[in-house]
C-alpha cells in the first residue's frame, strides 16, 4: 500500500519535532524507500501498518527514533569540500594554536558527524601539522542524533568506495590499513576523537566553550526557526575567539544570530559578534557570492 496522504503528514510533523528535518511535499517516494528496511525490520506487511504502530507509541518511543534515523541523510565523505580543510591548515588552526599557546589546549566540535569522515579529516589534518605528537591537548567532539551512525563511526571501518572519496593515496597509506575488504583508521588519529549521541533539537549538555564548531550541510533540510534556535545554542557553546563554518550551500547566519562573516581563501567562516562596539573579533567581510541552494532533498 502506498504512503496515504495523512499518514505522510503525520511523518512530516514528528521527523521536524524529532530531527528538524523538512519532508518536502514531493518525497513520498522517498519516504517510502527509506522507510523500507523498517518495515522489514518490524515484520510489518506496509509502510501503513509501519506508522499506524507509530501512531500507538509514545513519542520519545525507539521506534520513532529509529524511523527519524531511517530519514536522515548520513551522505558525507573524507575531507568533503576540500577549501574547508585548506583554510584550517593554513589560517584557521594556526590563529587558534596562536591564541591557546598558553593552555595548549583544543577542543573542536562536529555536530551532525554522521558515519565519521568529518571528524577523523580533522584528525588527520592535526596529525599532518604534528599537534597529535607535540604535547597539545586535542579533544575533537563528534555528536549525531543517530546511535546507530555513531557505532559505525566509532568502528572507524570503511570500505574501498568510501576510502577512495576525499583520501589522496598518500593519507590512506599514512593512516589507514586494511582489515580484510575494509580499511580502518590508526589508532593515533581515532585517539582524540569522542562520540556522542546528541540531538541538535535539544539543549546541548556540552562542556563549553569550543574553539571550533563544524556544522555542515545539515541547516539545509531546517527551516527558519529551527535553524535560528540551533545557530543560538551553538553560538553559547563557542569561545568568544572561536570559529563556526558551515556548509557551501547554507545561508549565512544574520546579525541577529550573532555572528560576522569572514572570508578565508574560497570559504566563509563565522565567528561570534562583539559583545560590545570595543570589543575585538575581528571585523566582517562583504558578503561574497553565495552559491545557489542545492536543491538537496534529505
Amino acid at each position: 500500500m502506498p504512503l496515504l496522504p495523512d499518514d505522510f503528514a503525520y511523518l512530516r510533523q514528528r521527523v521536524l519535532r524529532r530531527s528538524g528535518l523538512v519532508l518536502e511535499s514531493d518525497t513520498h517516494a522517498l519516504v517510502e524507500t527509506r522507510l523500507t528496511s523498517l518495515v522489514r525490520e518490524e515484520r510489518l506487511p506496509d509502510i501503513a501498518a509501519l506508522v499506524s504502530r507509530l501512531r500507538s507509541l509514545p513519542e520519545g518511543s525507539p521506534l520513532h527514533q529509529r524511523m527519524a534515523e531511517a530519514l536522515a541523510n548520513h551522505e558525507t565523505a573524507f575531507f568533503r569540500d576540500a577549501p574547508v580543510f585548506d583554510a584550517l591548515r593554513t589560517t584557521v588552526m594556526p590563529a587558534l594554536l596562536a591564541k591557546r599557546i598558553r593552555t595548549r589546549t583544543l577542543r573542536i566540535w562536529c555536530a551532525a558527524c554522521a558515519y565519521g569522515q568529518e571528524p577523523y579529516s580533522v584528525a588527520m589534518t592535526l596529525a599532518e601539522a604534528g599537534l597529535l605528537i607535540t604535547g597539545w591537548t586535542v579533544r575533537i567532539l563528534a555528536t549525531d542524533f543517530s546511535t546507530r551512525a555513531l557505532v559505525r563511526a566509532s568502528e572507524a571501518r570503511y570500505d574501498a568506495k568510501e576510502i577512495h572519496r576525499g583520501l589522496t593515496p598518500e593519507l590512506r597509506q599514512r593512516y589507514f590499513h586494511q582489515d580484510r575488504d575494509r580499511w580502518r583508521l590508526i589508532e593515533q588519529v581515532r585517539r582524540p576523537v569522542e562520540f556522542r549521541p546528541l540531538n541538535l533539537m535539544d539543549d546541548f549538555p556540552l562542556e563549553a566553550p569550543v574553539d571550533l564548531v563544524f556544522l555542515r550541510n545539515v541547516m539545509i533540510y531546517w527551516d527558519v526557526p529551527t535553524r535560528r534556535a540551533v545557530l543560538a545554542r551553538v553560538r553559547r557553546m563557542l569561545h568568544a575567539d572561536g570559529y563556526l563554518v558551515l556548509g557551501a550551500a547554507e545561508a549565512s547566519p544574520l546579525v541577529e544570530d550573532g555572528f560576522t562573516r569572514h572570508l578565508i581563501g574560497q570559504t566563509s567562516w563565522y565567528r561570534p559578534a562583539p559583545a560590545s562596539p570595543n570589543a575585538s573579533a575581528g571585523s566582517p567581510v562583504a558578503d561574497a557570492p553565495r552559491p545557489p541552494h542545492s536543491g538537496a532533498t534529505p
